[in-house]
């Protein structure tokens, strides 16, 4: 018997924070099915697996900086989903970074310096730029 199936996807946040995540979205997905829900299937979601082009990899930056706000490691996780739909050990070659070092200051827990992100960023091939900031 066919029923309505309901994606929920969700974006950000870390593996401290996951269990967290899944449960609010197994609450979402009850009250939206009115409690009623036969099958929960949890797919894993690579971002890095659906970047292809240069323009895909930048737009997917320009998206994340838009909504991180001061959130350093959401920013930092975003540039290592980059890195690795571009390839993390070319990136390592191209830094000059170890490629375990970059995975580890680009997963979203680690603290990269401002140092690393240049580097990162001149290696991904993007720049950063600055715009007034509108409230």
């Amino acid at each position: 018997m066919g029923g309505i199936e309901r994606v929920i996807l969700l974006a950000g946040g870390n593996k401290s924070t996951q269990s967290k995540h899944i449960k609010t979205a197994v609450k979402l997905a009850r009250k939206l099915s009115g409690g009623f829900i036969s099958k929960i299937k949890l797919s894993r979601w690579d971002s890095a697996e659906h970047l292809k082009t240069e323009q895909d990899m930048v737009a997917y930056l320009d998206a994340c900086l838009e909504e991180a706000g001061d959130d350093a490691a959401f920013i930092a996780h975003a540039l290592g989903v980059v890195a690795r739909a571009k390839g993390m050990t070319q990136l390592a070659r191209d830094t000059g970074l170890g490629r375990e070092s970059l995975y580890k200051a680009l997963s979203g827990e680690g603290n990269p310096s401002f140092a690393t992100i240049l580097k990162v960023m001149a290696a991904l091939g993007v720049k950063l730029h600055a715009e007034i900031a509108h409230p």
